[in-house]
């Protein structure tokens, strides 16, 4: 017979043994209020004590001393029997009664933080090997598998509600809640097993105790392992008719880890294009703004303040930019706040916002106002039908003294500034790509088009700025000399691309005679 939801158990006793103390005290004096008695280890037993509450040392109910410098404390009989013997079969009381196993109705236990270990840099390895917890995933293991009569506590998030569905009940728990519990402690012991495992991975041979933990960051795992967890549920996916969530690493970084200041829900959709802009944003060193619809550009600019490269920004296509995102490298301040107030937009990303930034865009209640702190660079994961592909994130750039002039006339000193521009926004962009630009500006985008042609001849279409003297930058080499013509037939006098095709002899020979000036940068830059 399956026991119902309301099945609760008394929590009588609790096994208490923490790395993160965080409202540690408050929790287990709630316990302690409800007549729980506290069993605890090293650290978290002096907290406790220190915050006057009475508390009884592990080595007590095993009747064994700790021992090995920690590494042996909770794994004992005494403690594994009180875990996992099943209440109310036979056989299992009268094995516990004939060795004196005292029941432990609930673990509390969050694990050595080995994550946070393994990325100080210069680590010293056996420093690495000893935070790796034995014993508190032991513990949580056992608990979580015999949940019909254990809680397991493994999150500080789940504190809160615990201690007051307990003071509720008078110290019980429901069958709902202890499953609930348990099935975050696997995912926990998950988690903590995949990190170390990836980070072990990636040392090729173990050093001596006392020298660095130097991880090979250029190798590819042999097992991908990924173990986010869920951040938020979304409304919906691309669609309405597909679920959808955002699962984060829980660094409080990225566009996952932003933190939300006003406005609706954030949406699949708006996730993906606040990311997109976000990371055009931070190509740039100088204010740099970036306009967002369906992933790609439809606006970059830079400038001497956020005003002015939002201004420039926006005049490459105002149409487009009706319900766009946004996103900023700087602080948004008062003057851009201003202007951008005129326009209707779905969400803005910045590294902050002036109070004269929120107090004027306040007023608009759904505008989604999303700060975000830069996060590390890392691989690039992408599902297909069987399978995941990974690679490395596109961080790749080029200098001016990278580039090679291939055309009997150089590009001016103007040219080439504009030049460096676009080909940091083309990155950006889906391929087929083009992008035409000018000081620091946008002029037209041509994204996502089948051939190359195409690609330059949209961009133009989409132009509503002259684009006569203007530049152009293709995402990867022209194949045949057509969608050269394209770009200089539009008003481009300089172009930059990777190079690289059979035809490169042909495509330089038309920039000769069309009179253009063109660089080869050697780096492709498709996005798909």
């Amino acid at each position: 017979m399956v026991a119902s939801d309301l099945d609760e158990k008394q929590i009588r006793r609790a096994l208490v043994s923490v790395t993160d103390k965080t409202g540690l005290v408050e929790f287990a004096r709630a316990l302690a209020n409800l007549g729980v008695e506290l069993v605890s280890t090293g650290g978290t037993a002096r907290a406790l004590r220190t915050a006057g509450l009475a508390v009884r040392e592990i080595s007590e109910l095993t009747g064994f001393p700790e021992m090995l410098d920690g590494r042996v404390k909770t794994l004992h009989p005494r403690v594994h029997g009180g875990l996992l013997y099943k209440r109310g079969n036979a056989e299992h009381e009268a094995a516990v009664a004939a060795h004196g196993i005292e029941p432990i109705d609930m673990v509390v236990v969050n694990l050595y933080a080995f994550e946070n270990t393994a990325a100080q840099p210069e680590v010293a390895f056996g420093e690495l090997i000893e935070n790796i917890d034995i014993g508190g995933p032991s513990m949580v293991r056992s608990a979580a598998k015999n949940f019909e009569d254990v809680a397991v506590v493994t999150r500080v998030a789940d504190y809160p509600a615990l201690k007051e569905e307990l003071e509720r009940t008078h110290g019980k728990l429901s069958r709902a809640a202890r499953w609930r519990l348990a099935k975050q402690a696997f995912a926990t012991t998950a988690a903590y097993d995949a990190a170390i495992a990836g980070t072990l991975e990636r040392i090729a041979e173990a050093p001596a105790a006392a020298a660095p933990a130097t991880l090979d960051t250029d190798a590819l795992p042999t097992m991908l392992r990924i173990n986010f967890p869920l951040a938020q549920p979304l409304r919906y996916g691309e669609n309405p008719h597909q679920r959808a969530a955002l699962y984060s690493d829980g660094s409080g970084l990225g566009v996952a880890g932003a933190a939300q200041l006003q406005g609706k829900e954030l949406s699949y959709n708006n996730l993906v294009d606040l990311d997109a802009c976000w990371e055009l944003a931070q190509e740039f060193e100088e204010p740099a703004a970036i306009i967002v619809k369906h992933t790609n550009p439809c606006g970059a600019a830079t400038g001497d303040n956020l005003l002015e490269a939002y201004q420039k920004a926006l005049a490459c296509d105002p149409v487009s930019a009706f319900g766009s995102v946004i996103g900023v490298n700087r602080e948004l301040d008062g003057p851009a706040a201003e202007e951008i107030a005129k326009l209707f937009v779905e969400s803005i990303a910045a590294p902050g916002f002036a109070p004269q930034a929120r107090e004027r865009l306040s007023a608009k209640k759904n505008l989604r106002l999303v700060e975000v702190r830069p996060a590390p660079v890392r691989p690039v994961v992408k599902q297909v039908s069987g399978g995941l592909l990974l690679q490395d994130a596109d961080t790749g750039r080029v200098t001016e003294s990278e580039l090679k002039v291939v055309t009997w006339r150089p590009p001016s000193a103007d040219e080439l500034r504009s030049l460096l521009f676009a080909w940091r926004v083309v990155k950006h962009v889906k391929s087929n790509a083009i992008v035409y630009a000018r000081n620091g500006q946008t002029l037209g985008v041509g994204a996502g088009q089948m051939s190359r042609v195409d690609a330059a001849r949209f961009g133009a279409i989409k132009a509503v700025l002259p684009l006569a003297g203007c530049v152009a930058a293709s995402d990867a080499f022209f194949p045949f000399p057509d969608g050269l013509e394209a770009v200089v037939q539009a008003g481009a006098t300089a172009v930059i691309q990777p190079g690289g095709s059979v035809r490169d002899d042909e495509v330089i020979a038309t920039a000769d005679k069309l009179g253009v000036a063109m660089v080869l940068t050697g780096m492709r830059h498709f996005r798909h």
